[in-house]
């Protein structure tokens, strides 16, 4: 079996919804993040094999097969095929699998995984239009889940914190943290080798846009707490304890170790596991729980071994909930802030996550790092990777 590592793996700062990412086009955005792994690494599109490249709302701009798309719109070769893939959240995290199981497997020597989504040009729930071509769930699903009905991932946060006994208190404590561990990665530039500039117009004039825009300086638990209830009254589930609607756009490098040594890349790091799981699709945001657990009994490694982990912050009683499951030190967790005051675009945050994980990795010099998302339907991914030193 080869090895697959990573080379590289780029993300472009956030956008608010409506904000300064609102006039690109979800593949020209994608574009950006694939020819910049090309300039940043001197490598020759023509020798990628494949991308692979998650997005949620696979309509409108996003649809027929927005991952080929990318690929033309960044003018590479029309020999270099893509696709496009739906893990619901976790769908770029489920490209990076894809692809370096295509390295494992000798199918890939040279491989992309990405993710997108313009969650301002392509709302959460597009892809429903509205009912009109009727539901996305059978009669035998919903018959199967009568009794309690298939909520929104709103309520299933608030169930989730109901059965974990996480108080308001501390999912406004979590979401304050996020931002302050947000605005102190920017100030301190821990963003600055991942991020690609994002030219945009504002009033006439083009900027580069650098930085993640919904970090909020000076959160504080007691300011969320004057926010109302998001999903139901009385929950504990706010705005300000719940990921941000975002633009944005990641890839990930992958090659085979003999392919990057042919090349004289120098790769960062390794795949050392994966696992996937499915929990029950009412509350739908535990299966960080059962996906961690799976992926330490295939590893033969354990929490303490971990030195960084990126657990999407959807809302923060996933992470809190999480957190009481494995036992895992929150010091290591999210370190540079998460979704809450990073933003969620959907089909692209498993590339993001992975992104920001392999540069904290090595700011911090550890060895293993651990990625895992809640998805849509009850499931979730989990990948862990290995920091390459010599």
């Amino acid at each position: 079996m080869h090895e697959a590592v990573i080379i590289d793996a780029v993300r472009t700062p956030g956008g608010r919804r409506n904000g300064k990412l609102k006039d690109w086009h979800p593949a020209a955005l994608s574009a950006l993040t694939l020819n910049a792994l090309a300039e940043r690494n001197n490598l020759d599109p023509a020798l990628v094999d494949d991308v692979v490249m998650g997005c949620v709302m696979q309509v409108g701009q996003q649809s027929l097969n927005i991952g080929r798309s990318a690929v033309l719109a960044a003018g590479w070769p029309e020999s270099v095929p893509a696709t496009t893939v739906d893990r619901q959240c976790g769908s770029s995290q489920q490209a990076i699998h894809f692809a370096a199981q295509g390295v494992m497997a000798g199918s890939y020597d040279v491989v992309i995984a990405a993710g997108v989504e313009s969650m301002t040009n392509v709302p959460m729930g597009s892809s429903v239009v509205g009912g009109q071509m009727g539901s996305p769930f059978p009669p035998a699903m919903e018959e199967r889940y009568a009794e309690t009905g298939l909520p929104p991932q709103g309520i299933g946060a608030d169930m989730v914190a109901d059965e974990y006994g996480i108080t308001r208190e501390e999912l406004d404590a979590f979401g304050a943290e996020s931002q302050r561990r947000a605005e102190q990665a920017t100030v301190e530039g821990r963003f600055e080798n991942e991020i690609i500039p994002v030219p945009v117009e504002i009033d006439g004039n083009v900027e580069m846009h650098v930085t993640d825009e919904g970090i909020r300086p000076g959160t504080t638990p007691e300011t969320l707490s004057n926010l109302q209830p998001a999903f139901q009254e009385n929950g504990r589930i706010t705005a300000g304890n719940s990921s941000q609607i975002c633009d944005g756009a990641s890839a990930v490098l992958i090659m085979s170790a003999e392919k990057a040594e042919e090349l004289g890349m120098k790769p960062r790091a390794r795949f050392h596991s994966f696992a996937l799981a499915g929990t029950d699709p009412v509350t739908m945001l535990k299966g960080p729980i059962p996906a961690t657990k799976k992926i330490f009994d295939r590893s033969g490694l354990n929490i303490e071994d971990i030195d960084v982990f990126e657990i999407n912050e959807a809302f923060a009683s996933v992470v809190l909930a999480w957190q009481k499951e494995t036992g895992a030190d929150l010091e290591k967790v999210n370190a540079n802030g998460g979704a809450i005051a990073l933003g969620h675009p959907l089909g692209g945050s498993g590339t993001k996550l992975m992104t920001t994980m392999l540069n904290e990795l090595e700011r911090v010099e550890g060895r293993y790092a651990l990625q895992a998302m809640c998805e849509g339907g009850g499931l979730a991914n989990a990948t862990i990777i290995e920091r390459i030193t010599s």
